[in-house]
């Protein structure tokens, strides 16, 4: 297959693709890796291969094409194609929870500055890396990260990359308690799916439904809660998008459980489970079980609730997930002071504070722990974050965080 039929196959692919014929794309695709001659059409077909695994939430399959990626790109020795392969690796290995390997891959394309494509993907690159930092719960990094792809999308006009970096700032902010930011930004990738979308694929405007919901049901706005929800399953249903399904599901067990109808929400867990743990997304499988254990809290059955937990915690030192150890800390707390056993009670209660202290979930001027509740915060120019009404109380003469960590042990 020579170079303008393999061009021809990968565009009846792709036609096919966004026709909603994704295996019949597949085929076509598969055909073309298969028979074509041309490294730079392989290239290409690899990437749409990638992409439509992604999608599909196939990630073991999309790792295993970004590695042939990989080596075509060696082949064709052209930095170009090298920058983009790394990044699709480092976006397979996000998606697989594997958050150190996504970093180092992400910094690899970092360094290959220089060439017209890695320019244009800097801002791809720095979400991808973002999001990592956001599964590490290393939040001051993260945000960093998330304002870098931010000012590439800007500075390069790019409003599907700004559609994206939005809806992770709003999981960004919703992890850390400040529900206002967290219902602002997905609102603002609505609104350039609106204004700008015509053209793109539905994903991003279930994309924005979905983080929409997760901020109106923790604002206790139940009802508009579950329409964003509902509007991001039907497109996750119309478009076979299964991780997206996963993450409906587990909203809307999350709804019912906010209604204290458990009956409703623990078949919705459930499916919500199977998804996540075939597609291979453990730090999804983590919320699920925490919503899983509060759940039991409600039913007052404890040991079912720890039988939950248990599971949480293993997965969650397994991917390093700090946020995940501080909120099964903080059940088990709640769990054991009901339970009166003062032993295990203090023994969490100690782990949550150690955890608190390791991420710097705490404000530099209160001291009180961020992400406790609901709370508007700001950070500064270094990433820091602080309660918005200590700022604005106090003022800041510089990071009162970056003032400490730069004082020597010695002078301490």
């Amino acid at each position: 297959m020579g170079q303008d039929q393999t061009k021809q196959q990968i565009e009846k692919g792709l036609h096919l693709y966004q026709s909603n014929h994704t295996e019949k794309a597949l085929q076509v695709w598969m055909r073309v890796l298969e028979k074509s001659a041309d490294p730079a059409g392989r290239f290409r077909v690899l990437g749409c291969l990638i992409t439509a695994h992604a999608e599909m939430g196939r990630y073991k399959d999309m790792l295993k094409f970004a590695v042939v990626q990989i080596d075509t790109a060696r082949e064709l020795d052209d930095p170009d194609f090298l920058t983009e392969s790394y990044l699709n690796l480092a976006r397979s290995n996000e998606k697989l929870c594997e958050f150190q390997k996504t970093i180092s891959y992400c910094k690899t394309c970092l360094n290959m500055q220089g060439t017209t494509v890695s320019l244009q993907l800097n801002g791809q690159v720095s979400l991808s890396m973002g999001n990592a930092f956001m599964g590490l719960s290393v939040f001051q990094k993260a945000l960093e990260c998330f304002e870098k792809a931010l000012r590439y999308a800007h500075n390069n006009d790019d409003k599907m990359l700004e559609c994206r970096v939005c809806c992770s700032l709003g999981n960004f902010y919703a992890q850390l308690k400040d529900y206002e930011k967290a219902l602002f930004f997905p609102c603002k990738a609505a609104e350039l799916v609106n204004d700008y979308g015509a053209g793109w694929s539905l994903k991003y405007r279930a994309m924005s439904q979905y983080h929409m919901a997760v901020a109106y049901r923790q604002l206790g706005r139940l009802a508009d809660a579950m329409d964003c929800c509902e509007e991001s399953m039907k497109i996750a249903l119309q478009h076979g998008d299964r991780p997206l399904q996963a993450l409906c599901l587990l909203c809307f067990a999350d709804i019912h459980r906010s209604r204290r109808d458990v009956q409703t929400a623990f078949p919705r867990y459930d499916s919500s489970l199977s998804i996540m743990t075939e597609i291979g997304n453990r730090l999804g499988q983590i919320q699920v079980l925490l919503g899983v254990a509060k759940c039991w809290m409600i039913r007052k059955e404890l040991e079912k609730a720890l039988e939950n937990i248990e599971k949480a915690q293993e997965l969650a030192e397994g991917l390093g997930n700090k946020l995940g150890l501080l909120k099964l800390h903080c059940l088990c707390e709640q769990i054991y002071r009901a339970k009166g056993q003062q032993r295990e009670l203090r023994d969490h209660v100690v782990k949550f504070h150690e955890c608190v202290e390791e991420m710097e979930l705490y404000c530099g001027m209160c001291g009180e722990s961020i992400g406790e509740r609901n709370n508007q915060l700001q950070a500064l120019p270094c990433s820091h974050v602080f309660h918005l009404k200590c700022l604005q109380t106090n003022g800041t003469r510089g990071c009162p965080n970056c003032r400490r960590s730069s004082l020597k042990p010695g002078y301490v």
